[in-house]
This record gives structure tokens, C-alpha cells and sequence, in this order.
């Protein structure tokens, strides 16, 4: 055996390595995790959102982003942006008052702290004196009133956060300026609510708790007017030309207050309650807007009847004799409405924007019925719980398209405003042509109306999509091309099945005549009619079209895309993985019921057959090949392969081992058999013990002896020896065999086809390889008819090889690299002259990467050649592995082959292939963090994606050369006339997209993970939450498989978060 000697320090490879690997936390997609406030600037057009773990993320047009952190993880209460500034105040719940700037550094702004303060009050003062309820930024950009609970208002310069004592405004004194029959009653409790005189800075109007609203000169420190309501008071609203005031309270009411030069208090012009006569809850915040057909906008939140509707989230929209309450699935955070410049006459409202707890809803004010409008990113990913990801690059433009247009079905209920300006075109990564572009039809089917900043990253240089499946039985397809994350199709896997709903049923089914009129609006909707509806493995065919989606109860369906509608029937074959064994019975769920008879689909991917495995466990392994029109499925009792041109089974292989009973009970049970594995952990620890007495003392310590009684060959046996005997490198141990009464060993983990030399040396033959959870690897010799006999011929498959680890580590990933030792295509990538033909000229090699190692052996033979011990690192264990091809940022035609790793410690390292050499090396993922490191899937590219929330992922990349770069510019220097809504990507828009938290200078060390993702982690709340949904995902099976996908690119604000130095983006090799 090869002796694992440590390598010698070789400075040309050093260069290369840094010229190839550069590790990057680059973006976070998705929906913010547990959103608490939100702010919106109307000159720069920005949206501000604010969370509970600190952090304070900017949107402006699509791909303009800016990330900051808070040192302290407290919540942020409140968010306001200073007018015609790049600046902005946050609130957080320590009472504390945090300065932030868009400043711009090398091109590019960045999201910076300028300063913190925390208001003090007098010695001995209560903490409510000084407890903040509502901030006003004044229009003189110098100063900012400070609502509290004692009723004072404070003054604090800005941008020191200098406290001017002599500006206060106590209760004490508004309550001297009243007249005497408004001091005879408790009307000081808390500010409830600050706001200037739209058209004099002199004025403020301040708002107390319990109904008093009066209107501040502040020249002459006094009481221009009053208002006194009986309810208590939650917000008020002022007028554009400043002659009414509009107040909601607890009520669920609200006033008109005409405002005049007289002092005496005036009556209201009118008080409603919208949804009375019965007791309301309370109207929290309300809009009057003005239009300039005259009628105006009331907008606002709560008002519901409390006893039928009091558990809704509603916010009403009044216009013109219509009233909607949208009624959203999760609680509303804020709301704000988009309307005219400030120097408008009129508002003109043209957009409500409503932050709720799980997702932001954008509703088009301006076209008949008030539709919704689909947002470029802040995607809510979890509208259902995510329970898998795959991901494919360099989609082929006529399956993009296909796709699109198919997506763009399915969005009819969304705003149709036409966007004035088209998305640049993608350059193609391999042009057909001199000078030639592709364009990409992505087209964005409405005007985004929150559009500032000017995004400064280069066009994707290629079309790359992530697929996630849901526990609702749905997977989506998300672009995943550049900085947003958007949309593009739905598909729904719900139709095959009988279930207790109707898929075609609405669920904003309402009479005309109900009373209130509410209307579903948002997409997230986390209940599933059937927690076996759940999807647990997708792989898509990008050449073909053809689709493999897996689920929890053994459904597999196989789909091809179709732009037309059908209505056709589901074929369905049933797949015995027991093989009648007998003393095997089954104690999960039940299979899912097909529906009978023709089914109808929309057009999009269109499933023509259902293999239902029995039993009807989770599938944990599935592989799909095109060319051969085969599609390979494994669940913990075996795995099958199926023909689904000819619709019939080729065969199916039984893995279950005698012990393995856990398999049979369903995710539902697992834990009745705690006992057995604690019994089975301490039977574990007692055998390392006793065999490492048995040693030889010349020996290495750590290596136990494998059980004799496992019937190893003699070759085995020699090569037990050679270990046992062998000298390692200092930083590596020996890895404990694992007994075969284990449990799950028969859980298939990975399923490989392969075109390699099975037989012997002199033909290569179609291959399938599956690995199992105790260490075996089974190797089947298919033979597939040629394409004009292929619906003629059955497919033939015969078992050519087993082997068996010695380890029994569960197997996670096989590969065969050609005579050139690069990994072998994907099917029909060579066909599309988009991958060399593989090397069948030299020696194959077949690699096979278990938990514990990886081990390189040669074809025909099966005979090891080299092996990494990667368990013997600190101990830790594969849990995801992907080739992926590296590029140079120097050599533009310099690529390498490798491997990415991910272990259950957090880490991501490079293997080299084929020597099996470690790279690089490099801290991710927390290692407590078990759900984010189950849920992350690589990319052929050498990049990553993996949850750090249940609504977020976090993308990483290990390439220097593909990188997914947010860069944006914010300006406010000249002032802008904004009003209609705008495109965001020309030189007048005034933001753009930077990211600064954790960002780094060239040379920095990396720090030690994102702020963001250092925020979300620290919550036990977030592990739970996903750790729960992935449970559910996996069932009885174990961890995830890991897909094998493809993927490129990089993210940063200028500065990029990694170490080393920054290499700009090229193309991918892909299709002309």
C-alpha cells in the first residue's frame, strides 16, 4: 500500500492554488429571517428593512442591495432615512439610536456606522422618561425628535447625536399652553405619534396616548391649535396641503380634524368606524392621500370586526366608492405607500408596500382592482418549507425561454405594467459569432416601483437555475443567475394525486356580497394538505427537458416539458424493492393515491408516468439519464432502475439487511428505537476498546481490527496489513470499522450512470452505481438498444460488481474520472458540443467517497489505488461532494477538475483529482449549525448554496473566477424629480447594489463568517426551525443526498468578503 507521507512545499503550486481557490460568502438570497421594521426613502426610492437579530438590509432597484450589522443583536424597532440624505436612523429595542451612511469607497457605496447614542435622562428619572416611542427626522436634515412614554419630546442634533436640553418639549409645558378646559383632563400618556407640517417646517404635530393631538410652533414654543378624541389614540396622518389631520385609534375609528388659525378646538368632520357597528380592534396606522381626480385614498391597518375576523392581518384600501382588505397569511410588521415628490400637489398614490412577517406584498394602486405586483427578489422561499435543493448552470436559451414562458402563465394575476427599459442582454459564453449576443428573454412583467440605486456588476455570463422542492408538493424554479433570486416557474406535483383539497379551487373565493371584502393576497402559505406530498429529490436534464422528482411517500415521477396545455392520464408502475421477502412488514405512512383517468396540466413540465416504490418510504437517492432514457430511484430498502421511454421496470435490488428495522418503521417511529441506539453506541465504544487492546504494540494506536467473521478476501485481508503496518502523516488517525448490524445499512445514499470500462478493458458499457449507508457500492452492466431498436429491445441489466468498504462508512458520492482523469460528462452534453468527449482510450478510474474517505480504484479490476482518510482530520465526515471545474482568473483557458467538500464540521475543502491531494480549506458553516449544513448543495463551478434561515440562502464560492458581485452607486448630491416609477438600471436612478458587512480589503484575513449569518445562528429559534423542516424532509432516511449540479460566480460591494485577491468574472464554456 502507498504510504500517506505529508508533501513538500512547492511555491509554483502555491501561486496556482491562489490563482484557482478563493473562498467568498458573497450573497444572501431570499426573505429576511424575522423582519421588525421598515423604512422607505422617497428620494433615493430605497426600502429599508430591519430584523430582530440586528441586521438592516437596503433594496433598491433589482441588484441593488446593502447589508449592515449592529454590534449588539438587538432587535431594530424602527427605521427612518433622513430627508434627501444617504442617511438613515435606526431605533433598537435597547433603546438605543444608531446613524447610518451610504458612503461611496472605489467606485462604490458602502452601507457604514457613523455613530450610536442612547438618550439619557435626569438623575433618578424613571427609564420610561426617556424611553423612545417615535422618531421624526426634520426636514432641516440637522435635527431628530424623540418621542417617549413620559410624553416629552426631545431634540438631538444630528449627525453628532448631540442632545439639545433646551429644545425639549415636555408635557409639562404643552400642557401650560392649553387652554383650561383641556389641562382638567389626563390627556399625557406616551408620544404615539410625530409628524412635520407638510408645507411648514415650523410646525410639528405631536400625538399623546390618550387622545390628545395638538399642533407645536416651534419658533414660538406654543400651542397653535388642539384636538381632543374620546378613544385612546394609535397614529395620525397629515394632509398634503396641511388643512387636515386624519387620526385612527383603538377603536377601530377614525377622525377628520379640519386645521384652522383658531385656537379653540374643533369638532371633527367626520368620524367612522369601516367595519362596525360591532366592537373593532384597533385601526394601528392609517394614510390619507390626496389624487387629482379629487377623491382621495384612505389606507390602513386593523379596523377588523373582533369577534369573526379578529385573528386576520388586514390592511384596507379605500378609493373612490371601492374597499379591498387584503388579507395576509402571516402578521404585518409596516406599511408604507409610494406616492408623487414631495413638491406635487397632489399624492397620487401608485403603490402600497406592506412588510409582513414571512414576505413583502407590493400592491399596484394605479390599475383597475388594486393586483399585486411580483417582486425581482425578496422572494419568500419558504411560502412552503423548503425540503431539497438542485442546482443546474448554463441553461441552453431554448429551455430558458420555454421555462419563461410557461412562468409567465402562471403570473396573469399579477400587475401587466410594461417596463419601459429591457434587462441588458447576457452575453453568451460561447458567442455563435464575431461580436454576437444573446439575449435573454427575461422579461420583468411589471414596473418595480422601489427603483433607486444603479447596479455596477457586470451581466451574468450565463443562465443558471436553482431548483428547490417543497412540503407542499411543488418545486420552484428560481433564476439564479445573477444578485436577485426571482421566480420563474411553479410546478405543481399536487394533480397527480388524490388528496382532501382541490387543486383548482381558489382561495380567494368570496361572494361580491361578503362583508368585510377581504382578499387573500401573498404567497405564503405554509400548511400542506399531506406531509407525503413533500418533495425529497429533483433532477433536471437541461439538454433534454426532462424531469425526475422524488417524494416522501416512494412517488417518483418522471416529466417533459410541454409549451401547450394537455390533459392525458398518468401511467403508473409500482416498484417492490422487498421482492416479497418475507418477515419484512411495513409500519410508516401509505402510498399516495393516483388519480384515475386523464389528468389536466397546465403548460410547464407535464408528468407521463409514476413509479410508486413499495414500501413507501422516503426516496433518499435519484439520478436521471436522458441519452438512455433511464431514471434510477433508492430508498432505504433498495433501488430500481426504470426505462421510461418503453414504461416498463428494468429491474429492482434489495439492500435490506437483516437488522435493519428501522427502515421498516417509517420517519414517524424512529423514536421508538432510541434505546436500540444508545445500546448500539455504548456496543460501538466497547468494541473500539477491546480491539485496540488486541493491537500489536508496534502498531499505530487508533485502527481497529476488522471482525473476522465478515469474510474479507485474501486481498482484503493483505490490504488490512498494509494499513495496520502503514506509516501516516502526524495529522491523520485510523478509522474504526463499523460493525454491519449498524442500522440503515441498506439506506441507499447515491446513484451514479456511468459509460465505462465494467467488464473487462477492451468495451465500455452503460453502468449504474449505487452506494449504500454500510459501505457498498453495487455495480450493474446495462445494456441499452441503439436508438432506432429502442422501442423494440428491452433494456438488459445484469449486477458486475459489489464492493464492499471496510470500513462500512456510509458511501456519498461515486464518480469515474476517463484516461485523462476528468470527471465523465454529462449525458448529451458531448451530443450539444458543449464538453469534450471523454478519454476511452486510457484507463478509467472509479473514485468513491464515503463519510470516513476517499478512495480511488481502477477499472475492470476494481483494485485500490490511492485513498484519503479524511475522517483521521479532527474527525470529521463528508456530507456533501461535488466535482467541480475551477478556473484560472489569470490563464483564461487554465482550468483544473477537483472536488468540493463539505464536512459535518462546517468546513469546505478542496480535494485535488485524481491524486486526491487537500487544496485549500476553508470555515463556512457553523459546525452546530446541522440543518444549513444538510441543506447545501453545490455547483459544477465550484460555488455553493446553503440555508441560513428557513427564508434564506446563503451563497458562497470557492473559485477566484466565478464570483456573483453586487456593486451599486448612491448618489443624492444632485437633487432628482422622482415620481412615476422608473427603471433602476440608467446613470439617473441613485442607488445601487453594495453589500459591506464582513466585506474586506485584498489581503485581509476572512473573518469568521458573515455578520448576517453569525446573527441568524446565534438564534436557537432559526436552528430549530429548520432543523425541524429538514427532519421532516429526510424521514427515516438519514442526512440528504447530495446532488450533483452546476453552477458560476461571485458577490461582493467592492470590496468582496474572502481572502486573497479578487479576480474579475469571465464566462463559462457553455453552448453557442
Amino acid at each position: 500500500m502507498r504510504r500517506f507521507l505529508r508533501p513538500g512545499h512547492d511555491p509554483a503550486r502555491e501561486r496556482l492554488k491562489r490563482d484557482l481557490f478563493q473562498f467568498n460568502k458573497t450573497v444572501e438570497h431570499g426573505f429576511p429571517h424575522q423582519p421588525s421594521a421598515l423604512g422607505y426613502s422617497p428620494s433615493l426610492r430605497i426600502l429599508a428593512i430591519g430584523t430582530r437579530s440586528g441586521a438592516v438590509k437596503l433594496y433598491g432597484a433589482p441588484g441593488v442591495e446593502f447589508m449592515g450589522l449592529h454590534h449588539e443583536n438587538n432587535a431594530v424597532v424602527q427605521i427612518h432615512f433622513l430627508p434627501g440624505q444617504c442617511q438613515l436612523v435606526t431605533l433598537l429595542d435597547d433603546n438605543s439610536l444608531h446613524l447610518w451612511s451610504l458612503k461611496v469607497k472605489g467606485g462604490a457605496s458602502e452601507l457604514q456606522e457613523d455613530e450610536s447614542f442612547t438618550l439619557r435622562g435626569p438623575p433618578g428619572a424613571a427609564p420610561s422618561a426617556t424611553q423612545i416611542t417615535v422618531l421624526l427626522p426634520h426636514s432641516s436634515r440637522e435635527l431628530l425628535y424623540l418621542g417617549t412614554e413620559s410624553g416629552s419630546v426631545f431634540v438631538v442634533q444630528l449627525p453628532a447625536f448631540r442632545s439639545l436640553e433646551d429644545r425639549t418639549i415636555s408635557s409639562d409645558t404643552v400642557l401650560q399652553r392649553l387652554p383650561e378646559e383641556a389641562r382638567q383632563r389626563r390627556v399625557f400618556e406616551m408620544v404615539e405619534a410625530l409628524q412635520e407640517h407638510p408645507r411648514d417646517p415650523n410646525q410639528i404635530l405631536i400625538g399623546y396616548s390618550r387622545g390628545l393631538i395638538v399642533i407645536w410652533d416651534l419658533h414660538g414654543s406654543r400651542v397653535l391649535c388642539h384636538f381632543l378624541s374620546s378613544q385612546q389614540l394609535e397614529n395620525v396622518c397629515w394632509q398634503r396641503d396641511g388643512r387636515l389631520i386624519v387620526s385612527c385609534h383603538s377603536d377601530g375609528s377614525y377622525c377628520q380634524w379640519p386645521v384652522s388659525g383658531d385656537s379653540q378646538q374643533p369638532e371633527p368632520l367626520h368620524s367612522c368606524v369601516p367595519y362596525g357597528p360591532f366592537p373593532c380592534k384597533a385601526i394601528t396606522k392609517i394614510f390619507w392621500l390626496t389624487t387629482r381626480q379629487g377623491s382621495t385614498f384612505a389606507i390602513f391597518q386593523g379596523g377588523m370586526p373582533r369577534a369573526s375576523y379578529g385573528d386576520r392581518h388586514c390592511i384596507s384600501v379605500v378609493h373612490d366608492g371601492q374597499q379591498t382588505a387584503f388579507d395576509f397569511t402571516s402578521r404585518i410588521i409596516d406599511f408604507t405607500v409610494l406616492v408623487e415628490a414631495d413638491a406635487a400637489a397632489f399624492d397620487d398614490p401608485y403603490a402600497l408596500v406592506v412588510l409582513a412577517e414571512e414576505e413583502l406584498v407590493v400592491i399596484d394602486l394605479q390599475t383597475p382592482g388594486w393586483p399585486p405586483v411580483q417582486p425581482p427578489y425578496l422572494a419568500s422561499l419558504h411560502c412552503s418549507a423548503i425540503t431539497c435543493s438542485h442546482h443546474v448552470s448554463n441553461i441552453p436559451l431554448k429551455l430558458w425561454e420555454r421555462i419563461i414562458a410557461a412562468g409567465s402563465r402562471q403570473n396573469t394575476h399579477f400587475s401587466t405594467m410594461v417596463c419601459p427599459a429591457p434587462r441588458p442582454a447576457l452575453r453568451a459564453p460561447r458567442p455563435p459569432g464575431p461580436g454576437s449576443l444573446l439575449t435573454v428573454s427575461v422579461v420583468f412583467p411589471q414596473e418595480w416601483p422601489i427603483d433607486g440605486g444603479t447596479s455596477l456588476a457586470p451581466a451574468p455570463p450565463q443562465r443558471d437555475l436553482l431548483l428547490t422542492g417543497h412540503e407542499d408538493g411543488t418545486v420552484r424554479f428560481w433564476d439564479a443567475s445573477g444578485v436577485c433570486l426571482r421566480l420563474l416557474y411553479k410546478l405543481s406535483t399536487v394533480r397527480v394525486f388524490l388528496t382532501d383539497t382541490d387543486p383548482s379551487g381558489s382561495l380567494n373565493a368570496q361572494g361580491e356580497d361578503e362583508w368585510p371584502p377581504l382578499r387573500k393576497v401573498g404567497s405564503f402559505d405554509p400548511y400542506s394538505d399531506d406531509p407525503r406530498l413533500g418533495i425529497q429529490k429533483i433532477f433536471l436534464c437541461k439538454y433534454s427537458g426532462y424531469l425526475a422528482v422524488a417524494g416522501t411517500a416512494g412517488q417518483v415521477l418522471v416529466l417533459e416539458l410541454n409549451d401547450e396545455e394537455a390533459e392525458h392520464a398518468v401511467e403508473q408502475v409500482e416498484a417492490d424493492l422487498l421482492q416479497d421477502q418475507e418477515g419484512y412488514r411495513w409500519k410508516g405512512h401509505e402510498r399516495l393515491c393516483a388519480r384515475p383517468g386523464p389528468v389536466h396540466f397546465e403548460p410547464g413540465f407535464q408528468p407521463f408516468v409514476l413509479v410508486q416504490c413499495q414500501p413507501p418510504a422516503v426516496v433518499t437517492s435519484l439520478a436521471l439519464h436522458s441519452e438512455w432514457r433511464l431514471v434510477a430511484f433508492g430508498t432505504s430498502h433498495g433501488f430500481g432502475l426504470f426505462d421510461h421511454q418503453q414504461r416498463r421496470q428494468v429491474f429492482v435490488k434489495c439492500t435490506l439487511h437483516p437488522s435493519d428495522q428501522l427502515a421498516l418503521e417509517g420517519p414517524l417511529s424512529r423514536v421508538k428505537s432510541l434505546k436500540k441506539s444508545l445500546r448500539q453506541s455504548f456496543r460501538r465504544i466497547r468494541r473500539s476498546r477491546v480491539s485496540s487492546r488486541k493491537r500489536r504494540p508496534a502498531g499505530p494506536p487508533g485502527e481497529a481490527w476488522p471482525d473476522p467473521r465478515q469474510g474479507q478476501e485474501g486481498s482484503t485481508r493483505a490490504e488490512r496489513t498494509g494499513l495496520q503496518n502503514m506509516e501516516l502523516a502526524p495529522v491523520q488517525r485510523k478509522i474504526e470499522a463499523r460493525s454491519a448490524e449498524d442500522s440503515f445499512t441498506g439506506f441507499v445514499r447515491t446513484l451514479y450512470f456511468a459509460d465505462t470500462y465494467l467488464r473487462d478493458s477492451s468495451r465500455h458499457c452503460p453502468s449504474l452505481w449505487a452506494g449504500t449507508n454500510g459501505g457498498t457500492v453495487y455495480a450493474f452492466a446495462l445494456r441499452v438498444p441503439p436508438a432506432e431498436r429502442r422501442m423494440d429491445e428491452l433494456v438488459r441489466a445484469e449486477q458486475a460488481k459489489e464492493i464492499q468498504l471496510m470500513h462500512r462508512a456510509p458511501v456519498v458520492g461515486i464518480l469515474v474520472l476517463d484516461g485523462h482523469s476528468v470527471p465523465l460528462p454529462e449525458p448529451l452534453e458531448v451530443a450539444h458540443d458543449l464538453s469534450k468527449s471523454p478519454d476511452m482510450q486510457g484507463s478509467h478510474q472509479l473514485l468513491v467517497v464515503s463519510e470516513e474517505q476517499f478512495k480511488v480504484f481502477t477499472l475492470p479490476k476494481v483494485s485500490a489505488r490511492l485513498k484519503l482518510k479524511l475522517t483521521a482530520l479532527e474527525g470529521s465526515r463528508v456530507r456533501r461532494v461535488s466535482a467541480a471545474r475551477f478556473g484560472s482568473c489569470r490563464a483564461e483557458d487554465y482550468g483544473e477538475h477537483h472536488l468540493a467538500v463539505l464536512t459535518n464540521l462546517g468546513d469546505v475543502q478542496v480535494v485535488s483529482l485524481p491524486l486526491l491531494k487537500p487544496q485549500v480549506r476553508y470555515s463556512c458553516i457553523r459546525r452546530e449549525d446541522v440543518s444549513g449544513i444538510a441543506s447545501c448543495v453545490f455547483t459544477k463551478y465550484g460555488q455553493g448554496f446553503y440555508l441560513i434561515s428557513p427564508s434564506e440562502f446563503e451563497r458562497f464560492s470557492l473559485s477566484t473566477k466565478w464570483l456573483v458581485e453586487p456593486r451599486c452607486l448612491v448618489d443624492s448630491a444632485e437633487p432628482k424629480n422622482h415620481g412615476r416609477p422608473r427603471n433602476g438600471s440608467g446613470p439617473e436612478t441613485a442607488l445601487s447594489r453594495a453589500r459591506n458587512s464582513g466585506s474586506q480589503s485584498d489581503g485581509e484575513e476572512r473573518r469568521s463568517g458573515p455578520v448576517m449569518e453569525h446573527a441568524l445562528l446565534n438564534d436557537e429559534r432559526v436552528l430549530k426551525e429548520i432543523q425541524s423542516t429538514l427532519e421532516g424532509a429526510r424521514g427515516s432516511s438519514g442526512d440528504w443526498h447530495s446532488q450533483r449540479v452546476a453552477v458560476a460566480y461571485s458577490l461582493s460591494n467592492g470590496g468582496g468578503r474572502g481572502s486573497g485577491h479578487c479576480c474579475p468574472v469571465r464566462g463559462a464554456p457553455g453552448e453557442g
